[in-house]
């Protein structure tokens, strides 16, 4: 039987002697550890750079899609293990950003855009946040 991404994150975390919580909870040492979790974003996000780079060099479009991959596969990782050391429910929580993301159509069930091709908020839009304040006060808090 295959194990569900969440699954294999949970052993990456217990093979490595990283945090994992079934809970959500906040850890004493919190600023540190989102100071050094944006550190390792920015290390990621820089490589985008890099991919520019390629680009403008005339790299095989292969060779530009698989750094790519590469790029979001470890964000989406590395996110997801984050999640986990703070017993976040982070498919749930993106249901709900989804759900929020889909409420931001017109009233004719289209997308609205400004000048600039920015997609704006319809009239149903609503906040995803109180949904998972609700959520998460749904799970056991410590």
């Amino acid at each position: 039987m295959n194990k569900s991404f969440a699954q294999r994150i949970a052993g990456m975390n217990a093979m490595y002697k990283l945090p994992a919580n079934d809970h959500p909870v906040l850890p004493e040492d919190v600023v540190s550890r989102l100071s050094k979790f944006k550190a390792t974003l920015m290390d990621e996000v820089h490589k985008i750079d890099q991919i520019v780079e390629m680009a403008q060099q005339g790299t095989a479009q292969t060779e530009i899609l698989v750094a790519m991959a590469d790029l979001l596969g470890d964000v989406i990782v590395y996110c997801r293990s984050e999640a986990l050391k703070y017993g976040l429910p982070l498919e749930e929580v993106l249901d709900v950003i989804m759900d929020s993301n889909e409420s931001k159509l017109g009233a004719d069930g289209k997308p609205i855009y400004d000048a600039n091709g920015k997609f704006l908020k319809g009239p149903d839009y609503w906040k995803p946040e109180p949904k998972i304040k609700a959520l998460l006060e749904g799970e056991k808090l410590s």
